[in-house]
């Protein structure tokens, strides 16, 4: 099954907000600083089983686009991370996007039919980001 579990990434973008949102820093509360601190983020997955033999069950185009509008109230999302001249870190809400990818592996739902965390699965997820990109929040 190791060669099954392969994820291929399709397709690699950033989203960005639909409309202009507000360009400013905002500084993370004692909670937000502590989450980071402990790795507090949530990798999270859903599985959805095909209920028709459509192509585009998963229309990338309109994901990208509902995404985008998304980020429009939501925009820190759209944003990086950094530090403030103070060294405290802060959300740049630049409007850079978030990172999109689509990505297919041969595997199926019912192979995670009893599904347990693990370093294996967790390989299977992508994007592997680099802390010091200051991505503030991705999906694939």
């Amino acid at each position: 099954m190791a060669g099954e579990e392969e994820v291929q990434v399709v397709e690699s973008c950033f989203v960005t907000p639909a409309k202009d949102t507000p360009r400013k820093a905002l500084r993370l509360s004692p909670l937000d600083l502590l989450m980071l601190a402990n790795r507090g983020y949530t990798p999270l997955v859903h599985f959805y089983r095909r209920r028709c033999s459509v192509d585009d069950f998963f229309d990338v185009a309109k994901l990208k686009t509902a995404l985008g509008k998304a980020l429009v109230p939501f925009y820190p999302m759209a944003g990086r991370l950094r530090a403030d001249a103070d060294g405290r870190l802060e959300i740049d809400c630049n409007g850079e996007g978030m990172p999109f990818l689509v990505a297919h592996c041969h595997l199926t739902v019912d192979d995670f039919s009893e599904f347990k965390p693990s370093p294996r699965l967790r390989g299977l997820f992508v994007p592997h980001t680099d802390d010091s990109e200051g991505i503030v929040c991705s999906t694939q």
